[in-house]
């Protein structure tokens, strides 16, 4: 099966989960844009489905909006009932790692906020440990980082500037993103929070601690519930409609 046909299955699934008239939070990138999508196939068939979003991204913002949904900003809600996103590696725990998009910081900030909050995913994204499939997205400011980026390596990391045709990649926060492998023997996760604390660095992509459930999709269609030092239920093939 492939990869288009197993993200809108899981999407599906996760669509299907949602209860109405909650505050959502909406993540980014390709997987969150197919339950966005699913979440619009659901309204069409139970108009009394409905909920107040809020986007982690422009680009989400505006597909949500052009699908008949109220956005609103971050800081007009005290909290968010619940959260969806899509992860570039899951770890047993349930750490993830994010920003492939480049919209980490916003999906943090979401993700923080939610009281709970789903991972969306296929199955080759859980991995035994973090910063296994790819480089750990850091965002950083503009201004000087290069000396971030040299602040970072002392940490064993090797990091290099993320750009699209020589040009560097641009967050929706204006800032720049370094992708960041690591030295041999370096756990990613044990690190994170000196990461964050170097100077120049807005955020990291690791995401600890906040997933309470991920839903993945493996080849052959079947969703899964991950729950962390996982736990397996729910496990049933599905079908595109």
């Amino acid at each position: 099966m492939i990869t288009e046909e197993r993200v809108r299955i899981v999407a599906e699934y996760v669509a299907a989960s949602i209860p109405t008239e909650i505050v959502l939070g909406l993540g980014s990138g390709t997987t969150a844009v197919a339950v966005v999508q699913a979440l619009a196939r659901r309204k069409a068939q139970e108009p009394t489905f409905t909920f107040t979003g809020v986007a982690t991204s422009v680009s989400t913002a505006n597909l949500a909006t052009s699908l008949g949904f109220q956005i609103r900003d971050l800081s007009d809600v005290d909290f968010i009932d619940l959260g969806f996103d899509g992860a570039d590696e899951i770890d047993p725990h349930l750490n993830v790692v994010k920003g492939k998009g480049a919209a980490l910081l916003y999906e943090k900030l979401v993700a923080c906020v939610c009281r709970d909050y789903w991972i969306v995913s296929t199955d080759e994204k859980v991995v035994d440990k973090l910063g296994t499939r790819m480089p750990l997205p850091v965002e950083v400011i503009p201004y000087g980082w290069v000396h971030t980026a040299k602040r970072l390596k002392a940490l064993g990391l090797t990091p290099k500037l993320r750009e699209l045709d020589g040009v560097p990649v641009k967050t929706d926060a204006g800032n720049v993103i370094l992708d960041c492998g690591h030295d041999p023997g370096v756990e990613i996760i044990a690190i994170h929070s000196q990461i964050k604390a170097t100077t120049g660095v807005v955020e990291h992509g690791i995401f600890p601690g906040l997933a309470k459930c991920a839903f993945v999709v493996d080849p052959d269609g079947v969703v899964r519930e991950l729950r962390p030092e996982p736990t397996f239920c729910a496990e049933r093939p599905h079908s595109i409609p």
